[in-house]
C-alpha cells in the first residue's frame, strides 16, 4: 500500500540514511536543523513499509521552497516521484500557497524534465552554484486556486 505521511523531528536518522541511499544532500546536523525549523514540512513516501521517497518544503508567507525531494532509484520512473509531487502541490493549494520554488543543477537532466513536465519554469541561475562547478537552475511554478 502506497502513503504519504508527514515526517517529525524525531525522524532524522530515517531522513539522513534515505538521503545517504539516494542523493547524498545533506549530513545527520543538516537534517536535524531543517526538521527543527517550524516553517518546514517533511514528507516520506513509502511502499509498505518502505521509505521509498521523501521531500522537505520550507514554507514563507504565501509561497513555498521545495529544498528536498527524492525518490529511491530503483522505484524511479514509475509514477511515485509523480504522486510525490501531486501531493505536495495539493498540500500547498490548501495552505493557500501561491508559488512553488526549488533550484536544480543544469546538469541534472532527469529532474529538470520531471519539474518541466509540472510546469516549473527558469525564473534565474546561480552560475557555479555547485561543487561539480555546475550553474544551478531557480525554477518556480504558479499554483492556481481550485
Amino acid at each position: 500500500m502506497l502513503s504519504i505521511k508527514e515526517i517529525t523531528k524525531d525522524n532524522v536518522r530515517l531522513c539522513f540514511e534515505f538521503d545517504s541511499k539516494t542523493i547524498s544532500l545533506w549530513s545527520a546536523k543538516q537534517w536535524t536543523e531543517e526538521l527543527k525549523k517550524k516553517s518546514v514540512k517533511v514528507f516520506k513516501l513509502s511502499l509498505l513499509n518502505e521509505v521509498i521517497g521523501i521531500c522537505a518544503i520550507e514554507l514563507v508567507i504565501d509561497e513555498a521552497q521545495i529544498n528536498y525531494f527524492s525518490v529511491n532509484k530503483k522505484f524511479r520512473r514509475k509514477g511515485f516521484g509523480t504522486h510525490l509531487m501531486r501531493y505536495l502541490i495539493k498540500i500547498c493549494e490548501e495552505l493557500n500557497i501561491k508559488k512553488l520554488i526549488l533550484e536544480v543543477s543544469e546538469t541534472n537532466y532527469a529532474a529538470k524534465n520531471f519539474y518541466n513536465h509540472f510546469q516549473f519554469f527558469t525564473v534565474g541561475i546561480r552560475k557555479k552554484y555547485y561543487k561539480d562547478g555546475s550553474d544551478a537552475l531557480l525554477k518556480e511554478k504558479t499554483l492556481i486556486k481550485k
